[in-house]
């Protein structure tokens, strides 16, 4: 594959085609206002990326469950009253030309209780001192992501993802370390599948023929395996129950050192997999035109652009114009963020990533 292929459109089960193979990737950025309402500092983040040329956009993760929260300035999408904010987003968006993603999310057990957070573990050992969420509590979550989803479809973005990664709720309820129960939940890997499988599901039947679903996945930490993820994955794109799979590594270059899959790419595990009409993409420190062709060749159909989109809003239209772009080299100084648009309280978070922000600069 070439540079220029990543300037193709690509279409997708359900609604519209991405314009080209450029996805912003899900980004916290602790902007919002209490009470998960979108701030003016979310809405121009927003407009910049619009302005991007982006195939599609996806927000930050956006909680549907006041009690789900994980950081502070998180939005959410838990109430009808978010709906106006959530509106104008998703038009700033369509404006720019590209598609439109709410990431749905909930934080299990890693809820924040200094933010409001409460803290919902699959298992009662997981936190000390709080009980195991009961079987209707699972279902009650479960349908706050579909009931999140209809608000989405109502403020008018393309579609949705559903945050299946990094240990938050879906993520724990796969994991045998963190889930141990002995409900329809848990326990064997279809009934510890049945939650995420119950919420996405749960979405294509309540939204329009024209929604799109995306599905972020982590395959790392949190006791996940592995062996048992792509075989889940496996079902979910033989069934076409999503539109695309937002695989989310740590490093692209990331080699499996044990079990059946030892001495593969993490990447190639899942890019190996028949995927029908299902479009695969991966995010992982992708900072130059040349990688992200070359995720393409290995067997991705868009790319996930994180860091790169912060440095460099017009990421795409950067590597459009020139072939050989390379993202520029991190850390870079508070003033480089400020001067291009970056917020204040986004920079603030971006201090404490360890990588992004030059220590000591103001």
């Amino acid at each position: 594959m070439t540079v220029n292929d990543l300037l193709e459109p690509l279409t997708l089960l359900h609604g519209p085609a991405m314009r080209n193979r450029f996805m912003m990737a899900p980004l916290t950025n602790q902007q919002s206002e209490p009470g998960g309402f979108l701030s003016e500092f979310d809405q121009d983040w927003m407009r910049q990326l619009a302005g991007g040329g982006y195939g599609l956009i996806q927000t930050s993760a956006t909680i549907v469950e006041a009690g789900g929260i994980a950081c502070a300035r998180q939005p959410g999408i838990f109430s009808d009253d978010h709906i106006p904010g959530l509106t104008e987003m998703a038009t700033s968006i369509r404006a720019g030309g590209g598609l439109s993603a709410v990431q749905l999310h909930h934080a299990g057990h890693r809820a924040n209780p200094h933010v409001g957070g409460v803290p919902s573990p699959a298992s009662g050992r997981t936190v000390p001192g709080v009980s195991a969420l009961s079987t209707a509590d699972v279902e009650r979550i479960r349908d706050s992501f579909i009931a999140g989803a209809l608000r989405a479809e109502r403020a008018g973005f393309d579609g949705v993802s559903v945050h299946g990664a990094f240990g938050w709720i879906l993520s724990e309820f796969m994991s045998p370390l963190l889930n141990d129960r002995t409900d329809k939940y848990g326990g064997s890997l279809e009934n510890r599948a049945r939650f995420t499988l119950e919420v996405i599901e749960g979405i294509r039947h309540a939204c329009g023929p024209d929604f799109q679903i995306g599905w972020r996945l982590s395959i790392e930490r949190y006791g996940l395996r592995l062996e048992e993820l792509r075989e889940m994955t496996a079902e979910i794109l033989d069934r076409e129950l999503i539109d695309y799979l937002d695989l989310a590594l740590w490093d692209y270059n990331q080699i499996v050192t044990d079990g059946a899959f030892r001495g593969q790419t993490m990447l190639s595990v899942f890019a190996e997999l028949p995927r029908k009409g299902v479009r695969l993409g991966a995010a992982g420190r992708i900072r130059s035109a040349r990688r992200a062709a070359q995720l393409l060749d290995e067997g991705c159909d868009f790319v996930l652009i994180g860091r790169a989109g912060i440095l460099q809003r017009d990421c795409p239209e950067k590597v459009r114009s020139d072939s050989s772009y390379e993202s520029p080299a991190l850390p870079v100084p508070a003033d480089f963020l400020r001067r291009g648009g970056v917020s204040e309280r986004f920079i603030n978070h971006l201090r404490g990533w360890g990588d992004f922000v030059l220590p000591g600069s103001r």
